[in-house]
């Protein structure tokens, strides 16, 4: 009961006073002393049970919370990393191998253009002697293996290209048109040249459907094997085939559909509100019931009848509930590339990876290959996701989530011992 309170005692029996809402009896015993008999005892009651019940759960809540050392969760938080990186050497010297063994890095992500210096000198791949060289020497300064991953789709998204002295590899467009079989073997003998190579990780195949054939960075490209969910799926678990016949990782994207877009997330913002069907859900639906979905990319697509606020990438509407509750995915989970303009030009670099982690992404693709670069965006990165968990802005369950499902993906590629169940 507030205090003070004052109140004359009446001649009467008993007397009502009513503080703030709250009507209080006082009854005269004849001894003369005052008892205090609150109205509303039960929802006083109440509220002491929601205090007990609040404390009860932030003691659960700390209890459970996993014990890491900071060595630990920096290590934890540098294997949720793919980041991208300048050069077709990685002597022991160089920042990138010094990066991959001291920032614990879970892979790389190798390029054969370098965007922000205008294309005027090769990135990563030149030749496949040189790219099999530069593989090796970072998986040596490795203290875990790496994910090696690259883009290599086919037609014009395609990083080892027959100028540098690769296989002809054609478009999902036109696999789509050759059927399953053919789709199997072209993707067999792909894998067979990435495990020469030492890349273990590929994204692909594109599972977005054909619905805008204008799409400037889907359709316009051939990226899509179809407009008909069943071609994609037939067509996308045989090209997944091929890549596991040689133990490399597929990766299908763009969750939850790129392809009715009208726009291209690498410049800015898209907005599939009006455009995006349910339909798109079915590749995904049937390849991971199919056991055909090693890992997921999600789109930088704003829907905003699930989420007015963030596209696919940054929400909490879209990975956990969709992705993961109803269709039932339990690998790994990977960004979109943070430094594309739908990224950069809407949210700053905590902002980002913060919202991305929370969503629900278990690998963050930086690629320093957008409008500019920077050495230290790794280190960047730890530190903004360390001080993140060290405020509560992400919990450290979240960072373990995502490292046991990356682990989880090394050991089904052999790189780590396998997890055995409890």
């Amino acid at each position: 009961i507030p205090s003070p309170i004052s109140w004359r005692i009446a001649s009467r029996p008993h007397h009502f006073f009513t503080f703030q809402g709250v009507t209080i009896k006082v009854m005269q015993q004849k001894n003369t002393q005052r008892k205090v008999v609150p109205q509303r005892t039960p929802i006083l009651i109440l509220a002491c049970i929601v205090v007990v019940a609040l404390g009860a759960y932030m003691v659960y809540y700390y209890l459970n919370q996993p014990r890491l050392s900071d060595q630990e969760l920096r290590q934890q938080l540098g294997q949720m990393l793919l980041v991208g990186f300048r050069g077709t050497e990685a002597s022991e010297t160089s920042t990138i191998a010094r990066n991959v063994k001291d920032l614990h890095l879970g892979g790389v992500i190798l390029y054969d253009i370098d965007v922000p210096s205008g294309r005027t000198f090769p990135r990563n791949i030149v030749d496949p002697e040189q790219t099999r060289q530069l593989i090796a020497d970072l998986q040596r300064s490795a203290t875990t293996p790496l994910l090696v991953a690259a883009d290599i789709e086919g037609g014009k998204v395609n990083r080892l290209k027959p100028k540098y002295g690769f296989p002809e590899l054609p478009s999902a467009a036109e696999m789509g048109k050759l059927g399953p079989e053919k789709t199997r073997q072209i993707a067999t003998d792909l894998a067979r040249e990435l495990a020469d190579l030492g890349i273990n990780f590929d994204f692909a195949p594109v599972v977005d459907l054909n619905i805008n054939p204008d799409n400037p960075v889907i359709g316009a490209l051939g990226r899509s094997f179809s407009d008909d969910p069943a071609t994609v799926v037939s067509c996308a678990g045989a090209f997944v085939q091929g890549l596991h016949s040689q133990r490399i990782i597929a990766c299908l994207k763009h969750f939850p559909g790129h392809g009715s877009s009208t726009a291209d997330s690498h410049l800015g913002m898209v907005d599939v509100t009006s455009t995006w069907r349910t339909t798109e859900l079915i590749p995904y639906r049937d390849l991971i019931q199919q056991g055909l979905a090693d890992a997921v990319m999600t789109a930088h697509v704003i829907n905003q009848e699930i989420d007015p606020d963030f596209p696919a990438t940054l929400s909490n509407n879209f990975i956990e509930p969709i992705l993961r509750k109803q269709l039932l995915f339990k690998g790994p989970v990977i960004s979109d590339d943070l430094e594309m303009g739908a990224i950069t030009q809407n949210y700053g670099f905590e902002e980002a990876l913060i919202q991305a982690v929370n969503a629900g992404c278990d690998l963050l693709i930086l690629s320093n290959n957008g409008s500019s670069y920077d050495d230290g965006v790794a280190a960047r990165a730890i530190e903004t996701l360390y001080q993140a968990v060290q405020a509560g802005k992400i919990s450290k369950i979240r960072i373990v989530q995502s490292f046991e499902r990356i682990r989880q993906l090394k050991a089904d590629l052999g790189l780590v011992p396998i997890i055995q169940s409890p």
